[in-house]
């Protein structure tokens, strides 16, 4: 419990009216969720303004009202808090009623459009392996200490991050890797907090349906960065074009990663095939349980960061050789018959081509490569010709089908995909809009030394049509195909 008055402490342009000294027993953003003591904070959002909901949370038993304009008629007895941003104002005031977690563990957020996962994910299971308790905050799911906690979005919101943030320091955590999403660094959902370091992975198209162009979203990315403070680390990726303009503001220490280039964290692919890669990190060589080039360089941010992090070089290389990947990263699954399935979480045009140039540099042209994508939707429709461009200039053969479709037809996305092709791309491209039988059907052409790539849901075990979700694994699909 905490007193308004404590609450807002150091918030600028704040106006109280009531009593502040009244104590809160809890915070919530949804209406719903408000029992006796909460503070309910009204945030404008893209499609719903939660000011209109401050009655029914005064109803349900809120004493006070974080917002940025008053209602005509103020509830009696009820503490109104007015601020000129409430998306400001939520962070700091959810950080200060759950005990500033982030002055007790080491918080390091990872950004950039592909690779957060699976960096974020390495790094929590690397220093659980050293000893450490630690959190992960992730698209897949966010673990306190091995306890899992379900993820909905990417960043969770403010009061949800800082509720968790709280269990993890009481539960004694001292490190936590947190991805970050452009959303949740624009919507301020991780403002408030103090970052130990970040890490920059790459930049490519993503997002356009809601940041509208690639500025845009590169502002947002490096919004995070321009952030930090001079006591954090910054690891940013020297081989993608961005990775030096994300530090060009920061007062954080810039150290830089590269495959390519002389840098901090220098890597050299020696060896790669469907089992792991031999890499040589600054001078050694280790075997990692990892394919592909892309992933390589997640590791060396892993390296990078570790390092940033206090931990001892050789201990960080002997235990990143016994990490295995991440769920939906690149599972290859052998199938019976000699090819080799392989399940992403793939969903922009680059992540596809870095896969299937992976896929075709391991293989080494031995056999071919059949490519089973799809689009989500109600997102990002610019992308979509563009990722089946990138499907067949990779690819022998293409099922085009669906994803999550969401509130859309799958025709109808489908359709947006095969306008990006050509009379003559289309030679290679079917089209089945059933995901399970695109699937088989992708299965039952592969020959022994063929590649199946099933694209763009990873570790989902679910497909969303029409606002439901109905239990779908692309691994349980691929290994049912096996026995057909």
């Amino acid at each position: 419990m905490m007193r308004v008055d404590e609450l807002v402490r150091d918030l600028k342009g704040v106006r109280v009216t009531g009593d502040a000294g009244v104590l809160v027993t809890d915070i919530q953003l949804d209406s719903r969720r408000v029992v006796q003591g909460c503070l309910f904070v009204a945030i404008r959002g893209n499609t719903v303004d939660g000011h209109q909901f401050i009655p029914k949370a005064v109803n349900a038993g809120a004493v006070a009202i974080l917002c940025e304009q008053l209602p005509e008629e103020p509830a009696e007895g009820v503490t109104f808090i007015q601020v000129p941003d409430c998306e400001d104002a939520v962070g700091p005031v959810s950080t200060r009623f759950f005990g500033n977690p982030t002055d007790k563990v080491r918080l390091v957020g990872v950004t950039g459009t592909n690779g957060k996962t699976t960096t974020a994910t390495l790094l929590y299971d690397m220093f659980r392996k050293m000893g450490y308790k630690c959190g992960l905050l992730s698209t897949v799911c966010n673990y306190i200490d091995g306890e899992p906690v379900p993820a909905d979005h990417t960043t969770p919101d403010a009061v949800t991050l800082n509720r968790l943030l709280g269990r993890m320091a009481d539960e004694g955590c001292k490190y936590v890797f947190m991805e970050c999403s452009s959303h949740a660094i624009v919507q301020k959902r991780i403002g408030g907090l103090k970052f130990a370091g970040g890490v920059f992975t790459n930049l490519t198209r993503d997002h356009m349906d809601y940041h509208k162009t690639f500025e845009n979203y590169l502002k947002a990315k490096k919004m995070f960065f321009d952030s930090l403070g001079k006591d954090a680390f910054m690891v940013t990726n020297l081989d993608d074009r961005n990775g030096l303009v994300m530090a060009q503001n920061t007062k954080a220490k810039v150290m830089t990663y590269s495959l390519r280039s002389m840098s901090d964290f220098k890597g050299r692919l020696m060896e790669s095939g469907f089992d792991g890669m031999l890499l040589e990190i600054n001078g050694r060589e280790a075997f990692f349980r990892f394919i592909g080039r892309f992933n390589a360089s997640n590791l060396l941010a892993v390296y990078g960061t570790a390092c940033m992090l206090g931990r001892d070089p050789m201990e960080v290389l002997t235990v990143m050789s016994t990490l295995t990947p991440v769920n939906g990263r690149f599972d290859a699954i052998r199938s019976p018959k000699g090819f080799t399935a392989i399940v992403d979480y793939a969903h922009t045009p680059d992540a596809l081509a870095n896969v299937l140039t992976t896929i075709a540099d391991v293989s080494g042209g031995k056999g071919r490569i059949i490519t089973v994508a799809g689009a989500g939707g109600n997102r990002d429709k610019g992308k979509r010709p563009l990722m089946a461009q990138e499907c067949v200039k990779y690819s022998d053969k293409v099922i085009i089908t669906s994803d999550n479709p969401r509130f859309e037809e799958p025709g109808d996305i489908i359709n947006d995909m095969l306008a990006g092709l050509t009379r003559e791309d289309m030679q290679k491209v079917i089209t089945i809009v059933d995901r399970r039988e695109a699937i088989r059907t992708a299965c039952m052409m592969a020959e022994a030394g063929d590649v199946v790539l099933i694209a763009g849901k990873g570790h989902e075990d679910y497909q969303e049509i029409k606002g439901v979700k109905h239990h779908f694994d692309d691994h349980e699909v691929v290994r049912e195909s096996f026995l057909n």
